[in-house]
């Protein structure tokens, strides 16, 4: 899946207090790795989850792998009524 990465970041920071959390302890993830997952890089705790960015407007592209995180992120967002 493609994304600009101002997209990604818009959907991580519309996410409610401990959803990142959340979603690192349903699936047996690190909170860190889950952060880099939507952009962070700390990668002394937290692995690299199959992003790939690519400078450019908007932030530039971000060309995910997996679409679990982001799934879970949108499905978090959805019962919060957040569009």
């Amino acid at each position: 899946m493609t994304i600009t990465f101002n997209e990604l970041r818009k959907i991580k920071d519309s996410l409610p207090d401990g959803s990142i959390s959340k979603i690192a302890d349903e699936l047996n993830l690190d909170v860190e790795t889950v952060r880099n997952y939507f952009g962070g890089a700390n990668y002394d705790q937290g692995e690299t989850v199959g992003i790939h960015l690519e400078k450019g407007p908007n932030g530039g592209i971000v060309v995910l792998d997996d679409t679990t995180i982001l799934n879970m992120a949108k499905k978090i967002l959805e019962k919060e009524g957040v569009n």
